[in-house]
């Protein structure tokens, strides 16, 4: 806690890769962010139904549900801001994630 302030945002990390969602997750607690850590498409929807989430980072390639169908459901309920990261570079990639109103790192 930063000045004696709780934090205030809740970020939601996606990807099925620990070594990922962990290194996300020593950056956005040094800015009093609370994490909140997901390993695919399934467990991230669970976690939004149940949670305030202020802000995901999602990767598109996992198991069980990929990240840009996540994002289609997440987008039918909720308009939460999010943000692709992705080894995926295509421009059919890009230009579906941004029809779908996503930024992709």
């Amino acid at each position: 806690m930063k000045d004696g302030f709780m934090s205030k945002y809740n970020v939601l990390v996606v990807d099925d890769e620990k070594e990922i969602t962990d290194a996300i997750e020593i950056y956005l607690k040094n800015e009093d962010i609370n994490v909140i850590k997901a390993y695919d498409g399934v467990e991230a929807l669970n976690i939004i139904e149940k949670e305030d989430i202020h802000l995901v980072i999602m990767d598109l390639m996992m198991p069980k549900m990929d990240g840009m169908r996540a994002t289609m459901n997440i987008r039918k309920e909720k308009n939460i801001p999010i943000i692709i990261l992705s080894a995926k570079s295509q421009d059919i990639d890009k230009i579906l994630g941004l029809n779908i109103g996503l930024m992709i790192i």
